[in-house]
């Protein structure tokens, strides 16, 4: 087997605006395991607020320690090869989740399936939320009405921006545009103090803009802090980013800090991983959905193909890709609203590149 890598950056055609950061461009590294005439694709994005990895660091990497762990190898060591790319280096979950996926859609196609099928489903299709990008109330009220109409039925909010009560007032403002049908989740990208998340989803809950759930609302670390959110208000809490692997996933468990958890390839290190974090979650009874970074259709089609395998407990966050005002390679899922459309071709149906 042989792994090329290709680095590439796609334009969003709306900039992507959170606490952390503006994004105008979705930058990945996209893997490819060859192996004769066939190919598999992966992909490690660039985020640097939220893993700490690079594009550089992941292209490293895969054509050092990963590419050497993997010499010799054919994909019908399939288990083995697994193995090798999660224990051949520290971190670098991006990395490892890209030539992890790679493996995966080169084993389907060599077996005539699709990845979705590969893993075990027969499922065509998934839905996603959508994100709205940080703004003063009245210009995410616009967007949340744009989204709705574009066909999405869940919207994520974007609050923890260092202002509890301003983020309380562009919520509900949100909620008086678009009405009581669509859902509404926040993410507070681990930005609220323990008492400003308490304060603020317990002012939400008062005005009955009826959240879903609230996504990380303190920093990662604070287990503790979580836990005592999660138990003083009604809003089901969802662990993102304290939760990148099986160690994490059971300290949060141990400490009942969340009532879900989100499961990201980037950030867990690959498929493998991905479906013993959902069989964890689903053993002790916590919800799941599964996320993504801003990441291609090459990221987003191994997600939904997890999702459409392993179904999750809610809507799940999906739409990185639809933000990109094309794709950066041939194939693969495609986007009808808040639908995922997964491909009939085999693995991820990517044929190559178009950037």
């Amino acid at each position: 087997m042989k792994l090329t890598t290709h680095l590439v950056s796609a334009p969003l055609h709306t900039p992507f605006i959170t606490a952390l950061r503006t994004a105008t461009s979705a930058d990945s590294l996209l893997v490819e395991l060859t192996d004769g005439e066939l190919s598999g694709w992966g992909e490690a994005p660039q985020v640097w607020k939220v893993t700490g990895e690079s594009l550089a660091g992941a292209q490293a990497c895969v054509e050092g320690p990963i590419a050497a762990a993997l010499d010799g190898l054919e994909p019908d060591d399939f288990t083995e090869a697994l193995r090798r790319i999660q224990a051949a280096v520290q971190g670098n979950f991006g990395a490892k989740a890209a030539v992890d996926v790679a493996l995966h859609d080169l084993v389907a196609r060599r077996r005539g399936q699709t990845l979705h099928g590969f893993l075990g489903s027969t499922v065509s299709s998934v839905s996603t939320d959508v994100t709205l990008s940080v703004g003063d109330p009245e210009s995410l009220a616009a967007s949340a009405v744009d989204r709705v109409a574009d066909g999405f039925g869940v919207l994520k909010v974007k609050v923890g921006t260092g202002d509890a009560s301003a983020d309380f007032h562009r919520v509900r403002r949100v909620r008086e545009a678009i009405g009581p049908e669509p859902r509404l989740r926040l993410d507070a990208n681990q930005g609220w103090s323990r008492r400003d998340a308490v304060n603020a989803i317990r002012a939400l809950e008062d005005a009955g803009c009826d959240i879903e759930l609230v996504e990380q609302p303190v920093v990662a670390a604070d287990l503790e802090g979580m836990a005592w959110i999660t138990d003083r208000v009604s809003t089901p809490i969802l662990a993102d980013e304290s939760v990148y692997g099986v160690r994490d996933l059971v300290a949060v468990i141990r400490h009942g800090a969340a009532d879900l958890v989100n499961v990201k390839l980037a950030k867990c290190g690959g498929l493998a991983t991905a479906r013993t974090l959902l069989e964890l979650a689903r053993e002790h009874g916590l919800g799941a959905i599964v996320g993504s970074m801003m990441e291609s259709h090459v990221g987003i089609g191994a997600a939904a193909a997890l999702v459409a395998a392993y179904p999750t407990t809610a809507v799940n966050d999906l739409d990185a890709a639809w933000w990109l005002r094309e794709s950066p390679v041939v194939g693969g899922v495609r986007y009808a609203g808040s639908v995922i459309h997964l491909p009939t071709a085999a693995g991820l149906g990517v044929t190559g590149l178009t950037l």
